[in-house]
């Protein structure tokens, strides 16, 4: 296999949110008829259940009507709405942000995940990954040739915390690694770094010249009243720091393919040339969606969180009703990472036989670290109805897995 066929072959799309590839069943041991149900993807959320904010159609056409002088923006974006969102994460993150200079509009986070780590990530460089986190970490560190330096977080045994294993990360960060990345809520586990645990990865990264990408795309929907903190507003953090945050998931406008990363400027800078090749912007029209970010009608976020909060007790509640099922209590985001007992198939073959029998979509725990063999991630943000009667029919084919 030559060297660019390897680097493809590391981006498999299979469990993908959203990927609609027909699984292959021919050569499982299928047991068992069909359950009957809604079909339901977890693999990402439900715009037809939980509706985008109100008045995104709105302002989107009124950047369609502007025409010319809204379809061909800047590079990183217009700059009266660069500077409009500028304002809004600087008061929400609590550090100034300079419109002109430290923000980048992308096509979806999921670009500015990748501009960002194309701007900091060259061939050989260590960079260090948490498992478990966002299943593009680890391919996008191995298609830019860097190489995984992976820290344990114990998110089962921690209290109050994520659980990351900051004495490991030290040793990391003494070994010459140059960027650590992270989601905060995690994804998949939806745990929420401790501030204690911020504060420390933000003076060992200052201490060690360790470059941060910080992927903040569900700190607007928090839990229970959990204490958040976000690191770029912390006294002590590394020149090279990189905050993302989208209005893709908690407003449910991942259509508009919309997303921000903002600090230090000449990672900004980079991130534009590479946008300016890769798509040359963000949608010039969807854009104007991002004037309605953060000036939701009052009481939106409120009752969205609330809703969620249920979905996510419902589900928990019944997993946990379970013997041997395992799965922390999602503090922020959508997502819950359930493990399960051993089982006879492995995991993949697992979520290709729910697929296959209830008309579920799972995503395995092995995306998010290749110990994760008895996990599986669901995002939560459904119809709480065929949510739960989706999580049972996945419990029914288990237990006919269990050992």
């Amino acid at each position: 296999m030559d060297l660019v066929t390897e680097k493809f072959s590391k981006l498999g799309v299979d469990n993908a949110p959203g990927q609609e590839a027909r699984q292959k069943v021919a050569e499982l041991d299928i047991r068992g008829a069909k359950i009957a149900g809604k079909p339901v993807d977890f693999s990402h959320g439900d715009v037809d259940a939980h509706i985008p904010t109100p008045g995104a159609l709105g302002v989107f056409v009124d950047g369609v009507q502007l025409g010319t002088k809204q379809a061909y923006t800047e590079y990183r974006g217009a700059k009266a709405i660069c500077d409009d969102i500028a304002a809004k994460l600087a008061k929400f993150t609590g550090a100034p942000i300079l419109g002109d200079k430290e923000i980048i509009i992308t096509p979806g986070t999921q670009c500015a995940l990748f501009l960002a780590m194309g701007a900091l990530i060259g061939r050989g460089d260590k960079v260090a990954i948490v498992e478990p986190d966002y299943f593009a970490n680890r391919k996008l560190v191995e298609f830019f040739d860097g190489k995984l330096v992976p820290i344990k977080m114990d998110y089962f045994g921690a209290n109050n915390c994520a659980g990351l294993d900051l004495v490991q990360l030290e040793k990391a960060f003494k070994s010459g690694v140059k960027l650590f990345l992270f989601s905060n809520p995690n994804n998949p586990t939806g745990v929420i770094y401790s501030e204690s645990e911020i504060k420390t990865i933000a003076v060992l990264a200052k201490k060690h010249n360790v470059a941060l990408i910080v992927d903040e795309l569900y700190s607007r929907q928090i839990f229970d009243n959990h204490d958040y903190t976000h690191l770029r507003a912390q006294k002590e953090v590394p020149e090279s720091l990189i905050t993302i945050l989208g209005p893709s998931k908690t407003e449910s406008l991942s259509g508009y393919r919309l997303g921000a990363a903002f600090g230090s400027s000449y990672i900004i800078n980079r991130m534009e040339k590479l946008q300016a090749i890769v798509s040359l912007r963000a949608g010039g029209y969807s854009q104007a969606v991002l004037k309605i970010w953060f000036s939701e009608p009052k009481g939106f976020m409120k009752a969205r969180i609330a809703a969620h909060q249920d979905i996510r007790d419902g589900i928990l509640k019944k997993v946990r009703a379970i013997d041997g099922v395992k799965a922390r209590t999602t503090e922020g985001g959508s997502y819950l990472f359930i493990q399960l007992p051993s089982m006879d198939v492995d995991i993949n073959a697992f979520a290709k036989i729910v697929r296959q029998l209830t008309d579920v979509t799972i995503t395995p725990g092995t995306e998010f670290g290749p110990q994760f063999t008895n996990s599986f991630r669901i995002n939560f943000s459904q119809d709480k109805g065929a949510a739960l009667s989706a999580i049972d029919r996945v419990m029914k084919i288990m237990e006919r897995y269990r050992r």
